[in-house]
């Protein structure tokens, strides 16, 4: 009797959900759509043009890579790329990269992230935060000046995430 009693304790203990082991599972995670992006390139350029500047935005995901980039016709080439590290460098630091490029220039502790050949410095990069957790950036470069990359930026994070705290 005593065995039988052992022995169905255990298998009740096994099969309890106390003592089973669950497989791990992936972590859900918001992330920027094809069709975000393509909302917030919109809504940046339009912000752009109703300065009379124009511009090119680039979009990256929570990992870093490119989801859409749009550019006005005649906007150097270079500012391509530029608006893509700036993306990037918000998204990584999850900082306005206005913010931390003053924080480079003032601050002798972030002065060497000038060294990193991934990050660009210059403001216009801006983190995209939705529900608490950062989704992605946008970067957008030539619009005239640091200042006016930024203002885009946050208007179409104004106008399509308005959630968005920053």
């Amino acid at each position: 009797m005593r065995t039988g009693l052992s022995t169905s304790l255990l298998i009740t203990l096994a099969l309890s959900p106390v003592f089973a082991h669950a497989a791990p599972q992936p972590a859900p995670r918001l992330d920027v759509t094809l069709a975000v992006a393509n909302d917030l390139l919109n809504a940046t350029l339009d912000a752009c043009h109703a300065d009379g500047r124009t511009a090119v935005a680039a979009v990256v995901d929570r990992g870093g890579n490119l989801v859409a980039v749009q550019r006005d016709d005649n906007v150097g080439p270079h500012n391509t790329l530029a608006a893509q590290r700036k993306a990037y460098t918000a998204l990584s630091t999850k900082t306005a990269t206005r913010l931390l490029a003053e924080r480079a220039r003032s601050t002798p502790d972030a002065e060497n992230l000038n060294t990193l050949s991934e990050l660009l410095l210059l403001g216009g990069g801006v983190p995209l935060a939705f529900e608490g957790q950062v989704i992605g950036a946008i970067g957008v470069a030539g619009a005239g000046g640091a200042q006016f990359d930024e203002g885009c930026a946050l208007a179409a994070i104004n106008k399509v995430l308005p959630t968005v705290k920053h």
